[in-house]
């Protein structure tokens, strides 16, 4: 009897929660559209209200500085302008810096031109350079406008969490605006915008067991805020119009109140079978090469080179075996490719790396047995070796 699959790939995506899947369904079964009047207009505006502030409250933020969007990717486009608004007042943007390892949605950097964008290196340890960013903004021509830094919180790859709080007093202490993408931090640590001293947070529902297709920004206050992106009917206070999604945002509602509750302590078990599958890898393969793990990590995540193992035959193999887990981020239409994010960590990306990212109901049997089929593929890699 083949055994199940085991699906070890939370950081592109994590299992819809059952409360999550309930509120769509439920927001599904709701006539009447969330601008009308009318009372079914206002029991669905009701539902998206208590998402808003679930959403707010997961963020450590206000509800009315919560924007839905369709997603991160939406979001960041959003926010990576050059054109800002204080109240009524025009702001311009002269620059954006963003660090080496950001995510694409990061990279592509918006509404900024090619040559306003500027990339800060980070170390051998993934963490960005603060002593570049530092120089950076020194450097920062001030007629062109203000600078603006997005860096995320957490690498989607390594799970490494940056020093957000220096970056932000870097970023204030040059005058700039701090974006933060939090897409893989929510859910995973504690996040407070106020704490993160971001004027912006973006995080996504799937991420956090809530259906694809919704995301938000979370902006500190309600007076400084980029030009809308989407015009029209003057939906989320004009920043993004377009009806809304009530069945999405009522999950990603659900999933952001299951994500606030007892977070420590199913972190904390998290981490303890993600420490331990780490050092049946290491038992097996002392060889192993574990990025990051000298530095802070999320506690779900594993990204490892196995020498001798390119990361596409690495992925089928485990695939083969009946686990899911990814060769890099699953960011690129399914692509296979080099790590950007290991280059500018300063190793060599040609043979890539796998990824496991587990969560909070992965079970101990599960670990056990992603530990025997790495432990399979790991003798493979010697067996062919030798045969070379």
């Amino acid at each position: 009897m083949r055994e199940a699959r085991i699906y070890m790939d939370w950081n592109a995506t994590a299992p819809l929660l059952p409360a999550a899947r309930e509120a769509c369904l439920s927001a599904l079964d709701l006539a009447g559209n969330p601008s009308s009047v009318h009372g079914e207009g206002r029991k669905i505006r009701a539902l998206i209200e208590t998402a808003r502030r679930d959403v707010a409250a997961l963020c450590g933020a206000q509800p009315a500085s919560v924007t839905f969007t369709s997603g991160a990717t939406e979001a960041a486009n959003w926010v990576l302008t050059p054109d800002f608004r204080m109240g009524k007042t025009p702001i311009s943007i002269g620059h954006l810096y963003i660090s080496a390892i950001e995510h694409p949605a990061i990279r592509e950097g918006g509404r900024f031109g090619r040559n306003d964008i500027s990339e800060i290196a980070v170390t051998p340890a993934g963490m960005l350079d603060l002593a570049a960013l530092e120089a950076a903004l020194a450097a920062h021509d001030r007629q062109t406008g203000l600078p603006m830094v997005a860096v995320m919180l957490a690498n989607n790859e390594t799970g490494i969490v940056q020093p957000i709080a220096e970056v932000s007093h870097l970023v204030k202490a040059a005058g700039g605006i701090l974006v933060v993408d939090g897409v893989q931090a929510a859910g995973r640590i504690a996040l407070s915008i106020e704490n993160l001293g971001a004027d912006f947070l973006i995080i996504s529902s799937h991420k956090i067991g809530g259906p694809k297709g919704a995301g938000a920004l979370i902006a500190r206050g309600e007076i400084l805020m980029p030009s809308a992106l989407i015009r029209g009917g003057g939906q989320e206070k004009g920043h993004r119009s377009g009806t809304e999604n009530p069945a999405a945002i009522a999950g990603f509602g659900a999933a952001a109140r299951a994500a606030v509750d007892g977070l420590a302590g199913r972190m904390a078990a998290v981490a303890a079978l993600r420490d331990d599958l780490e050092s049946e890898m290491v038992a097996v393969a002392p060889d192993v090469i574990i990025h990051g793990k000298s530095g802070p990590r999320l506690g779900n995540t594993t990204f490892f080179t196995l020498p001798g193992l390119k990361a596409e035959t690495g992925q089928i193999a485990f695939d083969l075996e009946g686990v899911a887990l990814s060769a890099g981020s699953a960011c690129s239409s399914g692509k296979v490719g080099q790590s950007y994010v290991l280059s500018a960590m300063g190793h060599d990306p040609g043979q890539g790396a796998l990824r496991i990212s587990i969560g909070s109901s992965t079970t101990r049997a599960e670990i056990g047995r992603c530990a025997e089929v790495f432990a399979k593929v790991a003798a493979r890699r010697r067996l062919s070796g030798a045969a070379a």
